[in-house]
C-alpha cells in the first residue's frame, strides 16, 4: 500500500510550489503548454501577476488545506480514447484521498471501482458487494489485503493524483517569490456563475525565463479559493484536470486501507 506520509518541518518555505512542479517535470510527465481558452473566458493578453493576484495565489493552497476534507473530481485522458474519472475527497491534513474511479473508452464503460492514494502511491479495489454510500464509506469495508497497491508511474492518472494530494499546504506561500518565479495572469473565466482568474503557476527552478512557462494552470477566485487546476501531459492534447467542489461536511476518510498489522 502507499507509504504513510511524513512531514519534515525543517524544510525551507521558499519553494513548496516549485518542489511540487519540479517533481512532476523531472519525472517527464508534463509538457509545457497553455490551456486552451474555454467558452465564457475573458480574452486578454497574458502578463505578470499583480501584487494582489500573487497574494491570492499564495493563499490558495492554505485555503484548500483549511477546507479539508475537500470534494474533488479528477479527469485524465490516457490516450487511445480512454478516459479515467475519479470522484472523491482529499484530506490535506493527512495527505490522503479516497474515491470511486470509472474508466471509459470509445465504446463505453470499461472498468470501475474504489481508489485510495497518498504521497507514496495508490491502491485499487472492487466496490464491496451490498455496501451502499459514498466511496469513503465503502472503502472502510475493504480490508487492507483487499487493495492492490502500487507506486506512481508516469501515466496521466498517477501524475494527476500525485499532484492533487500535494496541492494543499498548512501555511501560505510567499507571494513575492511566486511573482519572481514566473507566475502569470492568463485571463478570467466564469465557472458556475462565479468569476475566477486563470494563472500559470511558477516555473520549475532552472527553467528558462522565456519559453519555460509552467505546465500547471490554476483558477482562483477573489478570496483566494482554488477551483480548478489543469496539467498538460506529454503527447496528449487534453490536460489532466482537477475540480474542487469545496468542503465536504459528511466525509471522513477511512483508516482501513492504511491500517497495518
Amino acid at each position: 500500500m502507499a507509504r504513510k506520509p511524513t512531514t519534515d518541518t525543517r524544510r525551507p518555505r521558499r519553494s513548496r510550489w516549485l518542489r511540487v512542479l519540479a517533481a512532476i517535470v523531472v519525472c517527464g510527465t508534463v509538457a509545457v503548454g497553455l490551456v486552451v481558452y474555454r467558452a465564457g473566458s475573458e480574452a486578454a493578453a497574458e502578463r505578470p501577476v499583480t501584487t494582489d493576484e500573487a497574494s491570492r495565489l499564495a493563499l490558495s493552497r492554505l485555503n484548500l488545506y483549511q477546507a479539508s476534507p475537500v470534494a474533488v473530481t479528477l479527469t485524465a485522458a490516457e490516450g487511445g480514447g480512454v478516459t479515467i474519472r475519479v470522484d472523491g475527497v482529499v484530506d490535506y491534513r493527512s495527505h490522503r484521498g479516497v474515491g470511486r474511479y470509472r474508466t471509459t473508452g470509445a465504446s463505453g464503460p470499461l472498468d470501475h471501482g474504489l481508489i485510495v492514494w497518498d504521497t507514496g502511491g495508490l491502491g485499487l479495489a472492487p466496490e464491496p458487494a451490498g455496501v451502499d454510500g459514498p466511496a469513503w464509506q465503502q472503502a472502510e469495508h475493504v480490508p487492507r489485503a483487499g487493495w492492490s497497491p502500487r507506486s506512481y508511474t508516469a501515466d496521466p492518472l498517477d501524475a494527476g493524483l500525485s499532484l492533487l494530494v500535494q496541492l494543499g499546504a498548512d501555511r501560505p506561500d510567499n507571494p513575492l517569490l511566486l511573482a519572481q518565479s514566473g507566475a502569470r495572469w492568463l485571463g478570467r473565466d466564469r465557472i458556475d456563475g462565479r468569476s475566477y482568474d486563470r494563472f500559470a503557476g511558477p516555473r520549475a527552478q532552472g527553467a528558462a525565463p522565456d519559453g519555460g512557462r509552467s505546465p500547471l494552470t490554476y483558477w482562483v477566485d477573489g478570496d483566494g479559493a482554488l477551483r480548478r487546476v489543469t496539467m498538460r501531459m506529454t503527447g496528449l492534447g487534453t490536460p489532466t484536470e482537477v475540480e474542487f467542489s469545496g468542503h465536504d461536511d459528511a466525509a471522513k476518510l477511512p483508516e482501513a486501507p492504511w491500517v497495518t498489522g
